[in-house]
């Protein structure tokens, strides 16, 4: 039987991750999977946006940062001196602060027929009246949650949930926002909205680092539960030993390998689960309809289709896609760490991946996922190994080859720039094309 495109490159992406454990360890190659299962998961967020509906969405960063977020709001224990301190301040100005959101949608609405001027100037001055009540409200409860024990909590905490709920809740929440930003920015131009959401991710950001009393700042969150075993634990079980000692395997290595291997069979079927539902969305009349939208926003619209509220439905559901994911990552890391979420590795890479597996393909999106993901982890020692093996033959304190040697790390991003430009000079509709319908 003739193996198809997709099959050959997946066979292909199989046989490197392969190659890592028997060249390296299989420790490394599990924990590439692991990352490369949660990249392939954001990628396809980002490929229901712009593969579907053609949104240029580059706010991936602030809606992985709220799935991260989650993942302390749910796991992490309460802190009962924090929230008696400053817990019924926080929320009686969140209250406040709905309550100004929905006046001033209602006022808005009742004042359509009033001088356009008289209107913003009621707007204006109903939303500084609630800002200044809702900051004289969480002011004094945000300093007395933050001064209560701050070198090790100084934070609300969480509800000491299962963290594999946060996955959900991650989801949830990141829907949330992207509606509150779909409301407002999708009614702009493409180049507008991706400026838009790139800002606004960071200020996302930029509020999980400096709002303490929410998930502690810069000084992060450690020792978030785990769904899996830990590896002490591992360590100490007799099935372990025994198991390790009949086949002289390395009990610290092998445990690890059993928890990353855990990992790795969770996002697995989060992957799969994601997977066949875009694949049924894609393949429906809603799919259609979307891609109809995507290549000819005018005549979707005179077909009678209102294209911002199918556009609003489809960046609700990537960006919730964002959100489990960046709820993933954070399990896997054990901690919340907003300084970590930077353009690079939340934005640029991400849409690198949708590029080179091919956009509008939610396979190509996986591929794509595992591919520069891959790279990105291994194209430092691979180059290392190649400056190393080429200089061998130079004095051992020849500047040209310290210098190489040292400037290793440099090679990752040229071969992202070398991956791309192959991949769009060879397959510009990326390693599995869209299939047109």
């Amino acid at each position: 039987m003739m193996l198809n495109r997709t099959q050959i490159i997946f066979g292909i992406m199989g046989l490197m991750l392969l190659m890592v454990g028997f060249l390296q360890s299989w420790n490394l190659a599990l924990a590439l999977i692991n990352l490369c299962l949660i990249s392939a998961l954001m990628t396809l967020g980002v490929n229901m946006q712009w593969g579907y509906a053609g949104l240029v969405n580059f706010g991936m960063m602030g809606f992985a940062a709220l799935g991260g977020l989650a993942g302390v709001l749910i796991s992490m224990p309460p802190v009962p001196g924090a929230i008696s301190a400053g817990g019924s301040g926080i929320l009686l100005g969140l209250v406040v602060a709905l309550i100004t959101i929905f006046a001033a949608i209602f006022t808005w609405k009742k004042t359509a027929g009033m001088e356009q001027r008289r209107r913003y100037l009621v707007m204006a001055g109903l939303l500084v009246v609630g800002f200044f009540i809702f900051r004289s409200i969480i002011d004094p409860a945000v300093d007395a949650i933050e001064s209560f024990e701050s070198a090790k909590s100084g934070y609300l905490g969480g509800l000491g949930l299962p963290i594999i709920l946060s996955w959900a809740v991650g989801g949830v929440l990141a829907a949330g926002v992207a509606w509150m930003i779909g409301k407002v920015a999708l009614g702009l131009r493409s180049d507008y909205l991706a400026i838009a959401t790139l800002g606004i991710s960071e200020i996302i950001v930029y509020a999980l680092k400096n709002e303490d009393w929410l998930a502690r700042g810069v000084k992060n969150v450690t020792g978030l539960p785990r769904p899996v075993p830990y590896e002490i634990d591992l360590q100490e079980s007799a099935w372990l030993m025994d198991l390790t000692t009949q086949f002289n395997l390395p009990l610290v290595d092998t445990s690890s390998v059993i928890v990353k291997l855990c990992y790795a069979v969770l996002f697995t079927i989060v992957l799969v689960i994601v997977y066949m539902l875009s694949e049924k969305a894609l393949k429906s009349p809603w799919g259609r309809m979307m891609r109809a939208i995507r290549d000819n926003e005018v005549s979707a619209e005179a077909m009678g289709k209102d294209v911002k509220a199918k556009h609003l439905q489809v960046f609700i559901l990537g960006s919730a896609v964002v959100g489990i994911a960046g709820a993933m990552l954070t399990t896997l890391d054990g901690q919340f760490t907003p300084a970590s979420y930077q353009p690079l590795r939340f934005t640029f890479v991400i849409w690198v991946m949708v590029i080179i597996g091919g956009s509008g393909n939610n396979a190509g999106s996986i591929i794509g996922g595992f591919l520069i993901w891959f790279f990105w982890v291994e194209s430092e020692p691979l180059g290392l190994w190649i400056i190393e093996t080429l200089t061998s033959g130079m004095a051992a304190d020849s500047f040209l080859r310290m210098h190489l040697i040292e400037n290793a790390a440099h090679t990752r991003l040229m071969t992202m720039g070398l991956v791309l430009l192959l991949v769009l000079r060879f397959a510009p509709k990326g390693l599995i094309p869209e299939e047109k319908r």
